[in-house]
């Protein structure tokens, strides 16, 4: 009896954890249960009320493929502030209902980071008095128009999602819109969509599983931005001005700038331009094999590819020059594979435009 009483137990006891565990597995996957905290019962309440959306991405271009996915091909678009910035709108299923997403982008980043006033001016201080100088984030010029879509599309919406690139920069710039959409309406709720490429699957997927922004991520690079802003300043103004006094009919308007990327950078130029300099033209010599067959040609390469010695080229050269048909001892082949390429962030699309397609990084 005691047997059967125990088993009984454990049996009710696998059952038990079974239906917590089916609904916990409801409430994962959006089917429902009852909330175990306040906490979550707001949550559920406040994204039952969202009805509209603020998507915003990097650049216009990843708006208009983000959107065209996201509405299968049916976003309605009109103009923003700004002439390059569009704005999509379409209906899309989130948050488990039907809701209104109005996409649009920035162009980099929004904001930018300054000395505040009484610092600004070259002569308004001494340039060590900039290490501890306070700053702050203004939106420059030519982002201004930028800035006055996102808080007009804000007040209409109750959610903001960024598509920014998943990056430590495009973290950042996140973040630069949040606070720019949050300064307008604090009430707003902030999400993130974590996506490697603008393609079908991996925008629904994004979708699927709507994150929150790291901010830790961000703030590396707002104290990366400070320390190029603090070096930077001080450092420029202080060489600038003494080797104007020194040399000053050679320097009067002349800036000397200094930027903790610049000398390493610059290292690397001075180094390859010596060994330009420096290298002596020797000329060489190879023997070049061509087997031609009707229309198809193939060249054979020889293993030791050249020789700078004329006279034991031409010895050779004369050597197979007697007995001119070649024979093949051996062939070698290997299957290859081309795979698609792996998506890019910010960084090696920069540098890959700039190795292989002579783009800079500004114009990429």
């Amino acid at each position: 009896m005691l047997i059967l009483h125990l088993l009984g137990k454990s049996s009710v006891r696998s059952r038990l954890s079974r239906i917590r565990l089916q609904q916990r597995f409801f409430w994962g996957t959006g089917i429902g249960r009852c909330p175990d905290t306040p906490q979550e019962a707001d949550m559920i309440r406040n994204r039952t009320q969202i009805k509209r959306v603020l998507c915003v991405a990097e650049k216009n271009d990843a708006a208009k493929g983000i959107s065209e996915i996201m509405s299968n091909g049916r976003a309605r678009r009109r103009e923003g502030m700004s002439k390059f910035n569009k704005i999509y709108e379409f209906e899309y299923h989130l948050f488990g209902q039907n809701v209104t997403v109005t996409m649009t982008s920035v162009s980099g980043h929004l904001l930018g980071l300054e000395f505040k006033a009484p610092f600004q001016k070259w002569h308004s201080c001494n340039p060590v008095l900039l290490f501890d100088a306070e700053v702050e984030k203004y939106c420059p010029d030519n982002m201004i128009q930028i800035k006055r879509t996102l808080e007009k599309e804000v007040r209409q919406c109750q959610a903001l999602i960024i598509w920014t690139d998943c990056d430590r920069e495009g973290e950042n710039i996140g973040f630069e819109i949040i606070d720019v959409c949050k300064a307008v309406k604090p009430s707003l709720q902030v999400f993130r969509a974590k996506f490697s490429e603008i393609t079908p699957n991996s925008i629904r997927r994004a979708c699927e599983t709507i994150t929150e922004p790291n901010s830790n991520v961000s703030d590396a690079v707002d104290v990366r931005q400070e320390l190029d802003l603090r070096i930077g300043a001080s450092f420029t103004r202080f060489q600038t001005l003494r080797l104007q006094k020194i040399f000053p009919e050679s320097l009067a308007n002349q800036l000397i700038s200094y930027g903790s990327c610049q000398f390493p950078t610059l290292g690397f130029v001075v180094e390859r331009f010596k060994a330009i300099q420096a290298f002596i033209p020797e000329t060489f010599y190879k023997i070049k094999v061509l087997h031609e067959v009707d229309e198809d040609c193939v060249e054979f390469n020889w293993k030791r590819n050249r020789l700078f010695n004329h006279t034991a080229c031409l010895v050779l050269y004369q050597i197979c020059m007697e007995d001119p048909i070649a024979t093949v001892t051996s062939v070698t082949s290997k299957p290859k594979s081309k795979w698609r390429p792996l998506p890019l962030d910010t960084v090696e699309l920069e540098k890959l435009a700039s190795r292989k397609l002579r783009i800079n990084a500004k114009e990429t």
